[in-house]
């Protein structure tokens, strides 16, 4: 879908994921396009999945969630049913925000967060140890965030 995009379609999504609540209005004036073009563009960028969906960016610590821990987990067992298993837990575990299947030594890499040590102890008790076939858990916790972000480096494809 990339390749079929232009220049337009990327400048929308730009700007979106920069503020979703961008009305339509806004957005076609910052464009130069009429609303209704813009508008039919927007719906095609979320009927492809190019745009998934819209939500509130949060703000961790004052929710509460002081501990964010990167989790390496290696395993024994592979197999299809080991592999269904582990993603269906993990995919109903709130505290992980993101989980990889990577090379290296790990075969899994968590975003996990958790209000403070005690609770992600529980975390790694509860739900960790039980997932099938981990062989090894290795957590490294973030001392200090200096960058997050959801957003795409969207506009550099206009350069390609």
């Amino acid at each position: 879908m990339a390749d079929a995009l232009d220049k337009v379609d990327i400048a929308i999504a730009d700007r979106l994921q920069r503020d979703g609540r961008l009305s339509n209005v806004k957005l076609a004036e910052q464009l130069c396009l009429s609303e209704a073009s813009c508008w039919r563009k927007q719906k095609r960028l979320e009927a492809s999945g190019v745009i998934e969906g819209y939500q509130a960016i949060l703000n961790r610590k004052k929710l509460g969630l002081g501990v964010m821990a990167f989790v390496q987990i290696s395993c024994t067992d592979h197999s299809e049913e080991a592999t269904a298993k582990f993603e269906k837990i993990i995919a109903a575990a709130p505290q992980v925000l993101s989980c990889h299947n990577t090379t290296g030594e790990a075969d899994f890499l968590l975003q996990v967060v958790a209000q403070d040590l005690d609770s992600y102890s529980r975390f790694i008790d509860k739900v960790l140890r039980k997932l099938p076939g981990v062989a090894s858990i290795r957590s490294n916790l973030s001392l200090r965030e200096m960058k997050t972000t959801n957003q795409f480096p969207v506009a550099e494809l206009l350069s390609l």
